[in-house]
């Protein structure tokens, strides 16, 4: 049987991929990996616990099991990109680099230097017979969005021993075998951050900016803590409130301007929050090419958002999408991916949006 590794997290998915592949007779190797060497605000350092779980799961299972550190690469390849992303003005989605970056890049080679010839991982999607990306079964769960980025060459080395599984079979499972980790929540948000506040995070590596809220027309009506700190369709946090020139509605924001360092907002959700199409420098395509140069598929603009139906204009190593119909706060710096029924076809950052309706100030 095969020599597998399986990267394991502390969380039940990944305890349970590597169950099943036991009890289907491989040859397993737990590996935790650390890639954040920081402790949360109650100064715990949270991958202690998670190892913790790591160590009990393989106990239990019968595996060996040990720990590498990844802390300096994902500075270098994720957390570097991450700042510099949110400089530029834009949202950009960590978790995507990290997959591209460390579990399937990093740890693969490390894996693979050890004689293993797969890794494993607890991501909720399958493969098809040519080492192709597959949504998973359980499409409250589906990963494939994170796994855009990754190559069929990448894919060839991967099992994904959950993706035909539902989250609750998956549960049932680690209750069964009795882990430890049974009933742990799953992890939520980028995983350097956590639980804390995004804020305040980002306020530790990057120096705020203060400056003006303006409306579309140019009117001011607030002040913001730094543009880095807000997102398209953002609702929340603006401080603006109510006030006795509005229509009750809202604020949105719909847009930043980063030479006057001013943060656009709207009341209600109107043309000025939607747009009709996209560009994408680089889009990276699981199949090694578009399949065409101009096509009809899905995407997702975020992850958890219903598929979207757009063509894509292919040309070089970038594409340019057209949206069926307009779509709200698609945001530079997410990632756009493209599916083609149950296959993820590949995706890339967005880079700029098409308005429905610019905004002149």
């Amino acid at each position: 049987m095969d020599h597998i590794v399986v990267g394991m997290s502390g969380g039940v998915d990944s305890s349970v991929a590597a169950y099943l592949l036991k009890w289907q007779g491989f040859d397993v190797v737990g590996v935790f990996m650390k890639n954040w060497e920081e402790t949360d605000e109650d100064g715990v350092c949270t991958a202690t616990a998670d190892y913790a779980d790591v160590r009990s799961v393989c106990e239990t299972i019968g595996i060996p099991y040990y720990t590498v550190n990844f802390a300096k690469e994902y500075r270098d390849r994720v957390f570097s990109y991450f700042l510099d992303e949110y400089r530029k003005g834009r949202t950009p989605n960590p978790d995507v680099l990290c997959n591209c970056e460390i579990k399937f890049k990093a740890f693969l080679d490390f894996a693979l230097s050890t004689g293993a010839g797969l890794i494993a991982t607890g991501h909720y999607c399958r493969l098809d017979a040519d080492k192709l990306l597959l949504r998973g079964t359980d499409p409250g769960k589906d990963q494939s969005y994170f796994l855009a980025g990754l190559t069929r060459t990448q894919l060839a080395r991967v099992v994904f021993p959950i993706g035909d599984l539902r989250k609750t079979e998956v549960r049932a499972i680690a209750k069964e075998q009795g882990f430890s980790n049974a009933l742990k929540k799953d992890s939520t948000g980028v995983c350097f951050i956590g639980e804390r506040n995004f804020k305040q995070f980002l306020m530790q590596y990057l120096p705020a900016q203060r400056g003006d809220i303006v409306d579309e027309h140019g009117k001011k009506v607030g002040t913001h803590d730094g543009l880095m700190y807000y997102t398209l369709g953002q609702r929340r946090g603006l401080g603006i409130g109510g006030r006795s020139d509005g229509t009750g509605e809202s604020w949105f924001v719909i847009g930043k301007d980063l030479k006057r360092n001013l943060l656009i907002v709207q009341q209600g959700e109107h043309e000025e929050l939607y747009s009709t199409g996209l560009r994408a420098e680089y889009v990276n395509w699981i199949a090694g090419a578009a399949p065409a140069g101009s096509f009809t598929c899905t995407a997702k603009f975020r992850y958890r958002q219903p598929d979207q139906a757009v063509r894509v204009f292919s040309d070089g190593s970038g594409a340019r999408v057209a949206f069926d119909r307009p779509q709200r706060a698609v945001t530079p710096g997410q990632w756009v991916v493209f599916y083609q029924g149950e296959h993820c076809l590949g995706g890339g950052p967005i880079d700029q949006v098409d308005p429905l309706k610019p905004i002149t100030l």
